[in-house]
This record gives C-alpha cells, sequence and structure tokens, in this order.
C-alpha cells in the first residue's frame, strides 16, 4: 500500500506575498546538539552558537527579510521570520524599509516565490555543512523539511512570541512533544 504524504505547507496560501512567519526545524530523531537546558534558560554550547550565528545572518543574504524572537533549544530553532517587499514596515517598534532581494517571475509579475523555503533550505545547508566540518563527523542531521505557521494579525504574533520567550521554561514538560507544542499556536 503507498503511503499518504502530508503537506507541510498551508494548501493553496501563496508564499510568494509578504508575511509573517513562525518556523521550527527540528533536528534528525530530536538529538540534542545544541546545548542544554540550565534553571529553565538555555545554555547554548559550541554547535548552538553556531546555530546563532547564521540565524542572525539571515538577513544579510536576504534583503527583505527581518528575523524577529527566535529560540534555540537544545534540538530545534523557533523563529519568526518576516519577509516584506518594497514597503515600508514597522516591527518590534521600528520602521523599515526594504526592498525585495530574490525575485521569480510568475504570471507575467516580479514575485517572491517561495523565498521562506529558499531561506530555510540554505541555512539548513550551511549549518550541517560548518557543524559536520567542526565536529569531524558525518553525523548531524536536520529532519527532513520544517514546521511553519502563517501568523496572520497582530494577536497571532504576540502569542507566538511569548511562546517563543517561555520555551526554555517548559522543556521538561515537552521535552519530546515538538510537533504537538506548535499545534497550540493555530
Amino acid at each position: 500500500m503507498r503511503r499518504v504524504r502530508k503537506y507541510n505547507r498551508l494548501q493553496k496560501y501563496d508564499y510568494s506575498q509578504n508575511g509573517m512567519y513562525y518556523v521550527t526545524i527540528c533536528t534528525h530523531d530530536k538529538k540534542c546538539y545544541f546545548g542544554k537546558i540550565e534553571d529553565d534558560k538555555m545554555v547554548l554550547n559550541e554547535f548552538g552558537k553556531i546555530v546563532e550565528k547564521f540565524w542572525l545572518e539571515i538577513p544579510k543574504h536576504y534583503q527583505n527579510v527581518i528575523i524577529d524572537e527566535f529560540i534555540i533549544m537544545p534540538n530545534h530553532i523557533h523563529g519568526i521570520i518576516i519577509i516584506k517587499c518594497d514597503h515600508d514596515i514597522v516591527v518590534k517598534n521600528t520602521v523599515v524599509t526594504e526592498q525585495c532581494s530574490v525575485t521569480t517571475m510568475k504570471n507575467g509579475k516580479t514575485v517572491n516565490y517561495g523565498l521562506l523555503s529558499k531561506i530555510i533550505m540554505s541555512y539548513k545547508n550551511i549549518i550541517t555543512k560548518v557543524v559536520r566540518n567542526k565536529s569531524n563527523s558525518h553525523n548531524f542531521q536536520w529532519q527532513r523539511s520544517y514546521y511553519d505557521h502563517v501568523i496572520r494579525n497582530e494577536q497571532s504574533l504576540e502569542k507566538v512570541r511569548e511562546y517563543i520567550l517561555f520555551n526554555s521554561s517548559n522543556w521538561k514538560k515537552d521535552k519530546f512533544k515538538i510537533e504537538s507544542i506548535d499545534k497550540k499556536l493555530i
């Protein structure tokens, strides 16, 4: 019997449009590579610091991308990625003017098609290369794909930010339930 594959992206949603996206990227088999939780706070190890460094560098590679709240956990990262093109936007009380840096033609129009997937794919690739190189091992892997949630309003944005900020204090309860944690935000 052929297995039916679950869709990871929101059906019929145009990922080429501007938006705010909550993403979760997990390590393969949820192995803890990035540090540990001590006193309800995340303590990054060498690999966790690499994950943080490259996460913060995402806007350097994509002019139209802003990194909002994020947290690196022992075996995953949660973060908000904001994609805006050709508009003034307000993030954390700061007005930023952005231009699209990666474009594609769609129906005769220039669009930002699939940029979120490109960002995550590039991010996962560079982390994999650097961590494997530093560890002299090919054991490090990410879980296939990633989780995303389209943030549609300010109330949802505030809930996601709060969840991210308090994620490390919930580690003991939800240590192995990463996927079920994200469903609370929908």
